[in-house]
């Protein structure tokens, strides 16, 4: 990651998360993901009830996992966030996670497309200033991208 440290939050691998495998399922990773995002959009003035609020949401497009190493039962880890491509309006948005063992090395890497979607016209949006700030404090990724916007003229 560029610049400064990227956004994180620390988390456990819970019974609920394991698989039938013994290790943290595909869709934990998702979860724990999810749940890293809420805490930064809440940590900067956004939290679920804003979204509720504006009736406004984020809307995944694509998300990509490249899992490196196992995740057991009870292992702490520690969910990062970066921002990997924006559109200049915002309404596009590329996020880079990885989910990090207790010892450091990376156990899988999320790649996540998405953009802001108006609930009451269910269509794409440009993302009110606020949230445009949010994004900015995050820090790039290493491969970060200027994306075009998802707004149709």
């Amino acid at each position: 990651m560029s610049g400064h440290a990227p956004f994180s939050i620390s988390s456990v691998a819970g019974w609920a998360d394991m698989d039938a495998n013994a290790h943290m399922a595909n869709v934990a990773y998702m979860n724990k993901c999810v749940d890293s995002r809420m805490s930064f959009f809440t940590q900067n003035g956004f939290p679920a009830t804003e979204f509720a609020r504006r009736r406004i949401g984020p809307v995944v497009r694509r998300d990509e996992i490249d899992y490196y190493r196992e995740v057991a039962l009870l292992e702490p880890i520690t969910i990062t966030l970066a921002l990997g491509g924006c559109a200049a309006d915002g309404s596009r948005f590329r996020l880079v996670q990885e989910v990090l063992r207790a010892d450091g090395k990376v156990a899988a890497r999320i790649r996540t497309e998405g953009g802001w979607l108006d609930l009451e016209a269910r269509k794409l949006i440009a993302p009110p200033p606020e949230i445009m700030t949010a994004l900015q404090r995050l820090p790039r990724s290493d491969d970060f991208e200027e994306l075009q916007s998802s707004l149709r003229a």
